[in-house]
């Protein structure tokens, strides 16, 4: 079972999950928009990262895990509305793909992992740790998102009961 943890937002990633091994990790695919260059979520790029990786497999042994997400105290209101608009993205592109689309919060996942009331970058310290191969990829501390998809990916996995 192909697993696709998704940590949504513009600085957010993606992780392509198989068998409890990370396959690829890549940041969210993102480009300019308007007059101010503002960055966006590249739903054509994103549609074919996914493409690329699923083409040959049958639907039913893929599964998309999307962070649920929602509203922050303190947040703007035009970075919630960017915030979601990438989150109805990534949510539409998967379900015009037909894959099977799950939702986790991030109190139950970073429960899972014993990050509730962590850092940022602890999810990061807990990739590395439970994944060593991929710490090269999770050098930098931009990489925390990286290391949330990988998490959610893994919580999926580890969790995730099949239907069959």
């Amino acid at each position: 079972m192909l697993i696709i943890g998704i940590d949504p937002g513009i600085s957010g990633s993606l992780c392509f999950f198989e068998d409890g091994k990370i396959i690829d990790v890549i940041e969210m695919p993102v480009m300019a928009e308007g007059k101010k260059n503002k960055r966006q979520v590249n739903g054509s790029q994103i549609y074919n990262e996914i493409y690329k990786r699923t083409k040959d497999i049958e639907k039913k042994n893929i599964k998309v895990i999307i962070e649920q997400v929602s509203a922050m105290p303190g947040q703007g209101v035009t970075s919630m509305f960017n915030f979601g608009q990438s989150f109805g993205v990534l949510k539409g592109i998967c379900s015009a793909m037909q894959l099977p689309l799950y939702f986790v919060r991030p109190a139950k996942w970073k429960k899972y992992f014993n990050l509730i009331n962590s850092e940022k970058d602890a999810s990061r310290t807990k990739a590395i740790e439970v994944f060593p191969y991929i710490s090269q990829q999770l050098s930098k501390k931009k990489d925390a998102n990286k290391a949330d998809a990988i998490l959610i990916s893994s919580f999926f996995y580890e969790t995730y009961q099949s239907e069959e």
